[in-house]
């Protein structure tokens, strides 16, 4: 086993999401035009995306995407990480890279030079706190292979490589995730998978059963995509079938909080307490971070993992936004 100097290195779709005010009216007009659902995403193509992007006024655009979101906060916790994940040599390809350095994290995945821009998701928040959602995936579905063995030695130092399933629908993206398991567990490490979306499982879930069975460690998953994965009506009986698929498995459940399996053990953990619910965006990505951040430091265990997990995506739901507002690091003292 290689001696690791990450604790995670996440493969992901490398996303700017560019916030705008919105009024009712506006919605109105683009759902009459466009289709444009209130409080829904929508994939867009290109000419699509410039011609919103260039209507949004007052815009913050921020580094965005799942995996990206969680080691977002792996780094607020105090976590030492990496990302793979595609962007174009473009202004809003500058952003995601400055934005993901900026946290201390290791970003160097070769931009696109010619193809399609960097990919961006479009939020309109209207002034009832909803968040209306357009995402142009662009360059970050052109992660190939050849990038997975770029970074070869980043993903061989990392104690847990970390596979967002929104990445998966191409197969370049397929032979990548491969490639880098392979990679991984011949560095004697662990490779985790986020499933991501039902909807994500539905359109590849031999695809994804097979990564599970046979290349992957840890699974993170919401009750929908776990029972859509190993097509079961009810949770328990999903949960009973994970625990043969792979040694961990971190199924969250909303209010209700979170069940982790490993071989015999299961383990409950509460929902922490919030304040008041403002934007459940980004809750999984946030659990994600906690529970990899515990299980990569060591001297915790599967519950304490758990409560990191819970403590972070309580926060993550407190405020508008799918990234940390403050720093994870204080939630250490509470899980001690």
């Amino acid at each position: 086993m290689s001696q690791p100097i990450y604790g995670v290195t996440a493969v992901g779709n490398a996303l700017v999401d560019v916030l705008a005010p919105a009024s009712e009216d506006f919605i109105q007009q683009q759902h009459a035009l466009h289709g444009m659902e209130k409080g829904a995403m929508t994939l867009i193509d290109r000419p699509r995306a410039e011609e919103l992007y260039a209507l949004m006024e007052d815009r913050t655009e921020s580094s965005g995407g799942s995996a990206a979101n969680t080691m977002a906060g792996f780094a607020s916790f105090g976590g030492k990480g990496a990302f793979i994940g595609k962007v174009a040599q473009d202004d809003l390809g500058t952003v995601f890279t400055r934005d993901l350095r900026a946290q201390g994290l290791e970003f160097t995945t070769q931009p696109l030079a010619l193809g399609a821009p960097t990919g961006r998701c479009l939020i309109l928040v209207t002034p009832d706190a909803h968040r209306t959602m357009n995402t142009f995936l662009g360059a970050s579905v052109e992660l190939s292979p050849g990038d997975i063995e770029a970074a070869e030695e980043t993903i061989a130092s990392s104690q847990v490589t970390y596979l967002e399933g929104y990445l998966f629908d191409r197969d370049q993206a397929k032979q990548a995730f491969a490639r880098a398991a392979e990679i991984a567990h011949a560095a004697g490490h662990r490779v985790a998978l986020t499933l991501s979306d039902p909807f994500c499982v539905d359109r590849h879930r031999s695809d994804f059963a097979n990564l599970v069975q046979n290349h992957v460690d840890i699974l993170f998953a919401n009750e929908k995509e776990l029972c859509s994965l190993f097509q079961r009506d009810d949770v328990e009986d999903a949960l009973a079938t994970v625990s043969d698929a792979c040694e961990i498995a971190v199924v969250t459940r909303s209010e209700k909080g979170a069940v982790i399996r490993a071989g015999g053990q299961r383990v409950n953990i509460q929902a922490a307490p919030v304040s008041k619910l403002i934007d459940t965006t980004g809750a999984g990505d946030q659990f994600a971070a906690g529970f990899l951040y515990g299980f990569t430091q060591g001297g915790l265990d599967l519950e304490g993992c758990g409560r990191l997990g819970a403590l972070a995506a309580a926060e993550v739901i407190s405020h508008i936004g799918p990234r940390p507002s403050m720093s994870y690091a204080d939630f250490l003292k509470k899980a001690a």
